[in-house]
Order: structure tokens, then sequence, then C-alpha cells
């Protein structure tokens, strides 16, 4: 491992809100010529259907296919993976999926109305979305724990289709992958990925039907092309690189919070992990344990590249001080490394997922917690929340006025619309109003 220096910075320093604002500064756009590749297969997938989908998956999947039949998997199939996927992991996802199941039933919302006293009715009518796809990695990089937190949620709010595109390049199909699928309950599941799966989802294809909300993460084109049909169909986010910000009181192991910043430094070079703590003392106690874990690291190479580049170790006067920066930067992850996280929860305003205490790693909210792991990034937890049921039902309201209702209600709005100058408005709430 080549030496190499991770950012210290201190909240008392004169220029520190400037280089904090650098640290987190990240650009996701992508760029002219990405934008124009994802506009071409966007605009040949909607004009030619199937046959472009089949064409780019040769061409960018190595594959050599001949039709959309051949890119679809039968529901045995998936069956079969969950069957025969070796005990120990097939009880592993189970659990997962069980807790991920109890969580987000939870968040069901169900319809409501009131009536009032003179006899009009107001309220909010609760429905599921009728059909969803599911972007999905595929190849190596196959995450059954995504198949999980997205299609359960749906399935929980009562949608009806789950669409699964996974690309499998070079044929390569993941077997985790294809049981979580058919343990989620996913519909249909087609082996194409990249822009032209999103155009297909988006669009529809004679083979695939066009769905009304696409989820799911995946690599710059795909994350530009659910850019480009938003619109067309709903989007989950266009998610950024993961992060995680640890709060501490210099007394939690340090090779724990070594492993903690690890966990998504991991994920790729891009990812960004960040230690706050008013101990100077840990600060170097966590950089040691870093020097002597990263050598044991797998992806040691991916993690030293994101220490160096975006990662930091943040030096604060006190824990009120470190909730206050850590709102700032508004983290998908935030662990509160400390004795007595209720104390602090009051003041944590923006975090997409706040993880509780020294025994609870971040890498338990990946995998089987219970809550989603789809999170807002980049700062977008100041507006924005965990993938829930909620994105998969829609509301609609409900109004329903009496005749009494009507007739006193009328003249309100019949000054109101007067006042905008929308004599059509007036006059048809006027024709109610009793004489």
């Amino acid at each position: 491992m080549s030496e190499f220096s991770i950012t210290r910075l201190s909240s008392t320093e004169e220029n520190f809100d400037t280089q904090l604002e650098n640290l987190l500064a990240w650009e996701s756009v992508s760029d002219a010529k990405v934008n124009q590749i994802v506009d071409d297969i966007l605009s040949e997938v909607k004009q030619q259907g199937d046959a472009a989908v089949v064409s780019y998956t040769n061409r960018f999947d190595l594959t050599t296919v001949s039709s959309m039949s051949e890119l679809e998997l039968s529901p045995d199939r998936l069956t079969d993976a969950l069957t025969t996927l070796p005990q120990a992991q097939r009880t592993a996802l189970e659990k997962a999926a069980q807790r991920i199941r109890q969580y987000h039933e939870k968040q069901k919302s169900d319809s409501w109305q009131y009536t009032e006293d003179d006899g009009t009715m107001l309220g909010q009518k609760v429905t599921p979305l009728d059909r969803v796809g599911l972007y999905v990695p595929g190849g190596k990089a196959a995450y059954p724990s995504s198949v999980l937190m997205n299609a359960i949620p749906a399935k929980v709010a009562g949608v009806t289709e789950i669409i699964m595109v996974v690309p499998t390049p070079r044929g390569e199909l993941n077997q985790l992958v294809l049981a979580a699928a058919a343990l989620a309950g996913v519909d249909r599941v087609f082996t194409i990925g990249g822009a032209q799966a999103v155009a297909a989802l988006a669009y529809g294809t004679e083979t695939i039907p066009k769905v009304d909300k696409i989820v799911g993460p995946g690599n710059i084109y795909v994350a530009t092309a659910k850019r480009a049909v938003f619109g067309a169909v709903g989007i989950d986010m266009i998610a950024g690189p993961s992060e995680i910000l640890v709060v501490c009181d210099g007394k939690t192991n340090p090779d724990w919070v070594a492993m903690d910043l690890f966990s998504q430094a991991e994920h790729d070079e891009d990812a960004q992990a960040i230690l706050i703590t008013p101990d100077v003392d840990f600060i170097d106690q966590v950089e040691a344990s870093i020097r002597k874990l990263l050598p044991t690291m797998e992806r040691k190479e991916i993690i030293e590249v994101s220490l160096r580049n975006r990662a930091a170790l943040i030096l604060v006067q006190d824990m009120d001080e470190a909730i206050e920066i850590g709102n700032r930067i508004a983290p998908e992850h935030l662990e509160l490394s400390v004795e007595d996280p209720q104390a602090l929860l009051p003041g944590v305003r923006h975090a997409g997922a706040i993880f509780m205490g020294r025994h609870t790693a971040e890498a338990l909210g990946d995998y089987c917690a219970g809550p989603n792991h789809v999170l807002p990034t980049s700062g977008t937890a100041r507006y924005s929340s965990p993938l829930g049921v909620y994105d998969f039902q829609k509301r609609s309201s409900l109004i329903m006025f009496s005749a009494d209702g009507a007739s006193d209600i009328g003249g309100v709005a019949s000054i109101l619309a007067r006042g905008e100058g929308l004599t059509a408005h007036a006059r048809s709430a006027e024709y109610r109003i009793k004489k």
C-alpha cells in the first residue's frame, strides 16, 4: 500500500467553511458525450422497440440473441434459483426479506375521509401504482439486497406488476439476484441493462410493457437515462456516490470506526467517508487503525483512492457542533457512535438513515436491519427521504359537496375567482348557490 494522506479539518480554522464546502462538492451531471449517447439510445428504442433493445444488448453485453424471447427469464428459473441456493444463503436472504417486509408494512397509508356538519365529504384515496420497473446492476457487480429493498416496498404498497431488468454481460447471471427476485415477488425479469433497458421500461416495446415508475441503481448511463425519461415515468432519485458520516465521542473502538468508514469507501473511488469528533487523540487512533487495517482489505485500492480524495477527519469543539456540522453535510448514512445517541437525536435534522449507538454498524442497514437502504445522497437529505412504500402509492383528493355546502363555499370560490379575473370559474360556482 502506498503512503497517502487523509484530509484533516478543524472547525476552529478560519477557512473551515470553505474547506468543508470543497470537500462535499460533487458534480453528478453527465457530460455532453454521455448525454448524446443516451439520447440516441432512448430515441432508437422509442422508435424501434424490441429490435433496438436486442441490438444494443448484443453490442454492450457481448451476447448473441436474436429476439426478446431469449432475454426473458421464466418464473421457474427464478424459483429454481431460490430452491437451489446454499442453505445458509437462503436463510439469510429470507431473514432479510422478512425484516424488510415487516418494517415497510408500518409505512402503508390508507385512504381516509371525513364529513362536515353540512354533509360535505372530503378525503384522500390512496392507490398503488399499476406497474413498476426495477433496474438491478448485473454481472459481477450484483446486489440481491437492492432487489429486496426496491421490490418489497412496492409489493407491500400493492403494486400489481414489477418488471425487473438486469444486464447479464457475456451471459453472466447471479443466482442470488434471481433468488431475491423470486423471494420479493418480482413478476417478470428481462436480462437487459443500460440506457436501453430504461428506455424499454419508460416507453414500452412489443414485449416489455410501459411502467409507471423506474427505481433502482445503475451506472452513469442508467442515471442519465432515468433523468431523461422523468416525466414520461416517475423515478426514485438520481443517486450520487455512497456516503458515511461517523459522529463519535472518542470512546468507540477505533478499529470499528475505521471499518465503518471502509464499508462505504469500498463501494467506489468517489464514495465519501467522514469522521467528526471533539477528541484529537481519537483522530490519531482512527487514522492508525485505517493504516493498520487497509492492507487486509480485498478492495484496498478502491478504498485508498476514496479516502485520499474525498475522506476527512474533522475535529470539532464539542458534540453539539458535531451535530450541527453533520446537518450541513446532510449525509446518506449517519452513525451516532456515542453512549447515549437518543440525547443527540433531537438535534439531527438532515440524514438519510441514522445508525444509533456503538454497536449499530451501517452495514446492517445495507442488508437486513429492515429500513430501506435506498437513501438520499449529495446533501439531498435536506429535503428528501429513503425509498419507501409511499413511493409506490399515489394520493387522490376526494371532494363531495352537499347542496348546502356547495351554496355556502360557492360564494367564497366566486369572490376569489372574480378576483383572479376567471369569470367562468366564478359562474360555475355561482350556479350552485341557493337563491
